[in-house]
């Protein structure tokens, strides 16, 4: 049932090869999955959302990855995004708050032969201190402003995160923050764009 995705944004080849190779009928619910590859966001379970696959493939590019990347993304949902960078780095680390949507999507990923990702259920908003620093931080789920513990996990000279900045009631914007050294990360506006909310705890 693969189709094609409509990514004209996204250059990279490997985000793209990544795009094609993960299966996205596997991570939505079983009655939406005809509609697994329309470029929009999709329900799953929990209230909470699979995102539209041009935003993750844009989301994926900004980090500008590479084989020996470690990444961690803070907000498992189904597991989607995380088999897309799992399909193009060494390491992802997963964290999700809701332990129903942790198990599932550990075991999905598991199934579907994902072993360089590690899930677990946690709070999003302080990161995976242990296993930092990380090349990238991706973030799924949108705040008022990018917890600055997350910011001290990423690592030094290049290293960037990538998430939607906006309040519940506010235009939310995603925003990549780049680490140009110890004292200095650069801030950068890219697409407008509308998550669910980061929620700490």
């Amino acid at each position: 049932m693969k189709r094609r995705l409509r990514l004209e944004e996204v250059s990279d080849p490997a985000v793209l090869r990544a795009m094609e190779a993960v299966p996205r009928e596997e991570f939505v619910p079983p009655e939406l999955r005809a509609a697994a590859y329309d470029d929009r966001a999709l329900p799953i379970e929990c209230g909470q959302t699979i995102s539209q696959p041009a935003v993750v493939a844009y989301m994926t590019e900004n980090l500008r990855l590479s084989a020996r990347s470690r990444v961690l993304e803070v907000g498992t949902g189904s597991g989607y995004q995380a088999a897309v960078l799992a399909e193009i780095v060494r390491e992802v680390y997963s964290i999700e708050r809701i332990p129903e949507l942790a198990a599932a999507a550990a075991e999905r990923l598991a199934r579907l032969g994902y072993a360089n990702v590690r899930v677990r259920t946690g709070d999003g908003t302080l990161g995976w201190p242990e296993a930092a620093p990380f090349d990238g931080i991706l973030v799924t789920a949108a705040a008022s402003a990018v917890p600055a513990a997350l910011l001290a996990q990423v690592a030094a000279s290049g290293g960037r995160l990538i998430m939607p900045v906006g309040g519940p009631q506010e235009p939310q914007i995603l925003e990549l923050c780049e680490r140009r050294s110890a004292n200095e990360i650069v801030r950068t506006s890219l697409w407008p764009v509308r998550f669910v909310p980061l929620i700490p705890g």
